[in-house]
């Protein structure tokens, strides 16, 4: 379980960002970036003794490499149209929130895992990364593709595809069916948010 939480969890996430005029991406520092971040994260989830300190650099990690706001809007999905200013304003925080607290409560048992990266390759404004992620004692590893897009320079995980299945796409259906069971409306998904990263800080 801890090698599906992991990557399903800390990096859950992740939408297909938009650029007006993307500038050209490189695939091997898109490689670089990708061993480097990898570093950063087992360095976080590596650190047992303070998990307030542990929390907090999980979060600048996330503001750091991942494109929060592009993120939430994709998986709101169509609903992102619907929801009021003051809903939108309050799902991309909660959003945050719910990364933050809820996937450091899940992945304090990581360690161990190595990435290994098998290639990388230009995919329209983007970049694909492929992996594999290897758990001590795993039968096999797990396959991992990263999608990176340029920001201003500097590059942002957009998406991440494991064993196939899209990370963000997964993320949005599962948003979308709690707003329908809520007859439509945001604020019914709002208020789950709330409620698990609530939970989560306590």
């Amino acid at each position: 379980m801890i090698r599906r939480s992991f990557l399903a969890g800390a990096f859950i996430l992740f939408a297909n960002a938009t650029l007006a005029a993307p500038p050209l991406v490189n695939p091997a520092d898109a490689v670089a970036f990708m061993n480097t971040l990898w570093d950063r994260a087992v360095e976080v989830l590596n650190n047992k003794t303070d998990p307030t300190i542990r929390e907090a650099r999980f979060r600048e990690l996330f503001h750091s490499d991942f494109d929060c706001a592009g993120i939430a809007r994709f998986v709101l999905g169509r609903y992102w149209r619907t929801a009021s200013e003051e809903e939108q304003q309050e799902f991309v925080k909660l959003f945050e929130d719910y990364v933050v607290f809820v996937y450091t409560a899940r992945l304090s048992n990581f360690g161990g895992e190595a990435l290994k990266v098998r290639g990388s390759r230009s995919d329209g404004d983007g970049v694909i990364v492929s992996t594999d992620v290897v758990s001590p004692g795993a039968a096999s590893p797990m396959r991992i593709d990263w999608r990176l897009v340029s920001d201003n320079g500097a590059y942002k995980i957009s998406d991440v595809i494991v064993e196939g299945v899209s990370m963000a796409v997964t993320q949005r259906s599962e948003f979308a069916s709690v707003v329908q069971r809520n007859g439509g409306q945001v604020r019914g998904l709002i208020a789950m948010m709330r409620q698990k990263t609530a939970n989560a800080a306590h």
